[in-house]
């Protein structure tokens, strides 16, 4: 699906929280049911909602029905889901917010036409985007697959580019941070600035199924026993990591897991771990995924990052922050001028909350 312009926010995700905002609604609901009203009479004759064509006008620029049901499609097949699946009141809500974002994207599409682009800045983005595929012939079958062409990514980079700059121009300085708003940002959120004890691990694991009998998991503990002893009298961790470890990313990392926090690995893997010495090499650790080998190749005691190593990706995030306001305030301001007329049909309304009987006099 196309993307509609930098500042629109993630269709799949919106979408997402859509569908489970209203899944919960009903968990909660089925949970305290409220005493059930009668039916309506006319229940059994009510159609569900159907899309007018063109859905909306945007400054004499038609959006067809056609466009908004791909994109949705688009969205839901993401989400591995399929449209008949959601009620009536969740796919307009859907409808609503995939048609705002096109609406969007039409307009800063316009208002970006005149921008210029270097061929230079095409071509230097363009092949940011072919490293990620490996080489352009991998690109050009991945294009192909999705039934696109190289000129039309190219295309649809240049017009993205032009929507940025465009957008860059409204805002100006207007998301330029200090030095002074860093500082500030670090005093007040003291929280947010303290590491926690930390260690650095490298495992092998000999992976244990959840159904596997009680036979297997003696056999798979020896082999765990034997790799531990065979690292214990000096063979190599990594090597014997990339050669016997069943966790998929051992044979390019050698089992290395980088520094982690205690929350981030299950709890009989962080037992282990933070009891350790660095360089010590542990007996097989049982996990729901099966038995670990563990060596400890560093630790980091908890700590403060100070304001001085945190200013860079402080004032990062600052200003990024920052850019997002000053863009939504952009985006509000050019759509509430803008002349879009919406065809969508209303939203089916909320059922009343029931009304509890008054106490007894």
């Amino acid at each position: 699906m196309k993307s509609y312009g930098p500042l629109v926010f993630t269709l799949s995700l919106s979408l997402a929280a859509a569908v489970s905002f209203g899944a919960d609604a009903t968990k909660k609901k089925s949970a305290a049911p409220a005493p059930a009203a009668p039916a309506p009479a006319d229940t059994a004759a009510k159609k569900p909602f159907v899309l007018t064509d063109p859905v909306a006008v945007v400054e004499g620029v038609e959006i067809k029905k056609a466009e908004l049901e791909a994109a949705f499609a688009s969205v839901l097949s993401q989400q591995k889901m399929a449209p008949g699946s959601l009620p009536d009141d969740q796919r307009m809500q859907g409808y609503r917010m995939i048609l705002d974002d096109m609406i969007i994207e039409k307009l800063i599409t316009k208002r970006s036409a005149e921008v210029k682009v270097p061929d230079e800045e095409l071509t230097a983005q363009f092949e940011k985007i072919k490293g990620n595929f490996g080489s352009e012939a991998e690109l050009k079958k991945q294009v192909e697959a999705a039934g696109q062409t190289i000129e039309k990514v190219k295309e649809n980079l240049r017009e993205r580019l032009q929507q940025e700059h465009w957008i860059d121009e409204q805002i100006k300085d207007k998301a330029d941070v200090t030095d002074a708003d860093a500082t500030d940002f670090y005093k007040k959120n003291p929280d947010q600035f303290k590491a926690p004890e930390q260690v650095r691990a490298s495992h092998i694991l000999i992976a244990v199924p959840a159904d596997a009998k009680p036979e297997v998991v003696i056999e798979k503990e020896k082999a765990a026993k034997a790799i531990a002893d065979r690292v214990k009298k000096g063979e190599p961790f990594d090597k014997l990591a990339k050669e016997l470890s069943e966790d998929p990313s051992a044979k390019q990392n050698g089992g290395d897991l980088d520094f982690f926090a205690r929350e981030a690995m299950v709890p009989e893997f962080s037992k282990a771990a933070f009891a350790m010495k660095k360089d010590e090499i542990s007996d097989p650790v049982r996990s729901e995924f099966g038995y670990h080998v563990i060596k400890v190749t560093d630790r980091k005691d908890a700590d403060v990052v100070s304001l001085e190593k945190a200013k860079p990706q402080l004032i990062a995030y600052l200003k990024q922050r920052k850019k997002q306001a000053e863009v939504e305030k952009v985006v509000q301001d050019m759509r509430a001028k803008a002349d879009v007329k919406v065809n969508l049909p209303e939203a089916p309304a909320a059922p009343a909350p029931a009304v509890a009987p008054a106490p007894a006099p």
